[in-house]
């Protein structure tokens, strides 16, 4: 693989950085979602938007609390939905209608399933964490930030 000639766009801009890695401290550290289900959207989210740096990250976090059977699955979560809680299942049909709002125009059904598996806060902090990973992906992909992921 060749040398990484991109920018870094943390390094370029830390005010902005410094903006977008606030966002992640609150989801992180103030809200009532578990850390688990935060990175596990992150994970998901950036699956769809091919982010090779933030897939290798939230991987990573999410080894720390969960098996590498159940990561090696996210991609295809619906069709193994007994490897996942309920709440998850939800957070992961949010995560993807969300992130593919341009398609589902986030359809009143996935808003209302949403809306049943999580209260009006937990809902709207959930849907801060797949905004702000949608942000990170378009940070991260563009850049081509590294992986820690070696040959």
């Amino acid at each position: 693989m060749s040398e990484n000639k991109r920018l870094i766009w943390h390094e370029v801009a830390p005010q902005g950085a410094k903006a977008m890695f606030g966002i992640h401290h609150y989801l992180t550290t103030s809200t009532d979602l578990p850390v688990e289900l935060i990175h596990l959207v992150f994970l998901r989210v950036s699956q769809i938007n091919g982010c090779a740096h933030c897939i290798d990250l939230h991987t990573r976090d999410l080894l720390k609390t969960m098996s590498i059977d159940k990561i090696a699955l996210v991609s295809v979560w619906a069709e193994v939905p007994h490897l996942f809680p309920a709440e998850y299942r939800a957070a992961l049909a949010w995560a993807e209608e969300v992130t593919l709002v341009t398609e589902t125009h986030a359809s009143d059904e996935a808003y209302a399933a949403a809306a049943a598996a999580f209260g009006p806060k937990d809902l709207v902090d959930l849907t801060i964490a797949i905004a702000a990973m949608n942000a990170f992906n378009r940070l991260g992909a563009p850049f081509r930030l590294p992986v820690k992921a070696q040959a």
